[in-house]
């Protein structure tokens, strides 16, 4: 496996489109992050071609399937087939959301934000530390868009995650994007937010673009960064450092060069806040 230190500076996420461009041209990416719930069959290309791109690069895989504030019990067979890619693909670290994806044996395949409760706390600490003693690794988990509060949220969301990271004793990936997205959104301050949690928790970042919706922003992972990510995003490397980055683009994938142009602005943030720093 991988040192979590191999991870460093801007990383993309790994979409099936730019397969060939990675294994044709090797581009000057540091790391890629793989979307873990597509590479637990057995076979096919996906996986073929996840063999080859580890091969010259680091990875990390992401997922949504963990279900880490659900109420039913853990998926045994989905953490057996999790099993069995960590062993295969030896990614770096593992994340997942923070949140719930289905209940009563039903799957939504949505990412349900949880009531920001000491009981919740409790419930998504425990799954989490079961989820790490199974795969015998710290994994990150993630905060996700919020458009709508819980009645019982007794405390803000920055507290809960702190909260929970801390009981479970897990990592956080922070999603820039959604930060932003659900500040507006739901009417906090994102500074706020980011001061809120613990910077020995944050091993990784997200960026991403999200669209207008007149009532609401949609965090849709389907356009460029936007200006008041990429101000959020400063403000972020300024408090927990030159934290490895990804930006995440799962709708209306462009072409490669597209990404590698985001990658590049993020990388020259990250570089003068080193040079600031040095």
């Amino acid at each position: 496996m991988p040192a979590r230190d191999a991870i460093r500076g801007v990383g993309l996420g790994l979409r099936a489109r730019h397969y060939a461009d990675i294994l044709e041209q090797r581009p000057a990416v540091p790391w890629f992050e793989a979307l873990t719930d597509n590479y637990l069959g057995e076979g096919g290309p996906p996986l073929r071609n996840l063999e080859a791109i580890r091969t010259h690069y680091p990875i990390v895989f992401h997922g949504v399937g963990l279900s880490l504030g659900g109420t039913d019990p853990l998926d045994t067979h989905y953490l057996q087939r999790l099993e069995r890619a960590l062993a295969r693909f030896e990614p770096a670290w593992l994340s997942d959301h923070l949140c719930f994806t289905g209940a009563g044996g039903r799957q939504t395949h949505e990412l349900l934000p949880l009531p920001q409760t000491e009981e919740a706390v409790i419930h998504c600490a425990d799954r989490i530390a079961r989820v790490q003693d199974r795969l015998g690794r710290r994994i990150l988990v993630e905060n996700v868009s919020r458009y709508v509060e819980w009645r019982d949220s007794a405390m803000s969301e920055w507290d809960f995650i702190s909260a929970v990271c801390e009981r479970a004793d897990c990592d956080l990936l922070l999603d820039v994007n959604n930060i932003h997205v659900s500040a507006t959104n739901l009417g906090f301050d994102p500074v706020s937010y980011l001061d809120g949690l613990p910077v020995e928790r944050v091993r990784q970042m997200h960026l991403a673009g999200y669209s207008e919706q007149g009532t609401h922003l949609l965090d849709d992972h389907g356009s460029p960064v936007q200006q008041p990510v990429w101000a959020l995003y400063r403000r972020a490397i300024a408090r927990f450092g030159a934290v490895p980055t990804l930006i995440e683009w799962d709708q209306n994938v462009p072409e490669f060069a597209t990404l590698l142009a985001e990658a590049e602005r993020a990388r020259q943030i990250m570089d003068s806040h080193d040079a600031r720093a040095g």
